[in-house]
């Protein structure tokens, strides 16, 4: 299998890009390498490219600056998503569209599904829910996947900026009153992989292994960012790094002024229709975590 990544630079891209090098042929694409607002651009570049198989990790994600370049970010979170469909469409290829859970307005006390009503209630995720419809509406052959708070080696995330404070002040803080689900981006790497490539076998339920549509992809559990904060810690005491503060305080999504955009207060998904498919549940986040810190951030302290 031949497969293209765009967003090869950042945390999701960077480690699907180093994942599948292990087992496939892969070509990544970083923003310097391939400019998404260019559409005219990206027909010539890719247009030149044979793969089987087309991942876009590529997004404008800063959540607040999407409220002042809203059509900047339609361009690059909606219109370029149907550019790369059609593309994939023309070639015969399939396109695997990352999306987000800021798709949901987070006004539900359970785990959204794949089915339930997107409701966004900021600017990105309005442009991301944009980009959602303009790949599946190119083709139903394509798919749409969903993940939250992603976290991983190949780019600072707020799991290590959380670490970094604790290192260097003894107060630390983090919003209590916010909850959704860390996710690995090795775990989404594995699971995505078990997907698109069907390597679990048949399926015992009768749905294709070769999904489409839309589907989420997290690691089970949940969290407020606080408890996420506070296991880090408690991870990093365990591993032996050194920190300054042990305890993380708690904020209220009220208190953050500086914040531009509203943000969805609970948007756990679901990962149900993955463990239908799959047969598999994914591991907690907090496994993930402790996995992450004594990998990666207890050999660099």
């Amino acid at each position: 299998m031949k497969i293209v990544i765009t967003g090869s630079g950042g945390r999701l891209g960077a480690a699907l890009l180093r994942e599948y090098g292990k087992q496939f042929e892969v070509t990544g694409f970083n923003r310097a390498d391939l400019d998404l607002a260019d559409f005219a651009g990206l027909r010539q570049t890719l247009g030149h490219n044979d793969f089987d198989l087309l991942i876009n990790a590529a997004a404008f994600t800063n959540v607040d600056l999407a409220e002042k370049e809203r059509d900047q970010a339609f361009q690059v979170n909606a219109e370029a998503p149907r550019v790369l469909a059609g593309i994939c469409s023309e070639k015969g290829a399939r396109l695997v569209h990352i999306s987000t859970d800021y798709v949901f307005a987070g006004d539900k006390n359970d785990p959204y599904k794949e089915e339930d009503p997107a409701r966004p209630i900021s600017a990105y995720g309005e442009s991301k829910l944009a980009g959602e419809n303009a790949v599946l509406g190119v083709s139903d052959k394509h798919l749409v996947v969903r993940v939250s708070w992603v976290f991983g080696p190949d780019r600072p995330s707020f799991i290590d900026q959380v670490i970094g404070r604790a290192q260097e002040d003894d107060r630390v803080s983090a919003v209590a009153d916010k909850v959704s689900t860390p996710t690995y981006t090795r775990d989404i790497a594995d699971m995505l992989l078990r997907i698109v490539a069907g390597v679990t076998g048949p399926s015992r339920t009768g749905i294709p292994r070769y999904s489409s549509g839309v589907l989420h992809i997290a690691n089970s559990g949940q969290a407020s960012w606080r408890e996420y904060a506070q296991h880090a810690l408690d991870c990093c005491a365990e591993a032996g790094i050194p920190l300054k503060a042990r305890k993380v305080e708690s904020l209220m999504m009220a208190d953050m002024k500086n914040w531009v955009a509203r943000r969805p207060p609970h948007s756990v998904l679901s990962t149900a229709k993955y463990g239908q498919i799959t047969g598999e549940k994914p591991r907690s986040w907090r496994e993930a975590v402790a996995e992450y810190i004594r990998e990666f951030v207890a050999p660099q302290a």
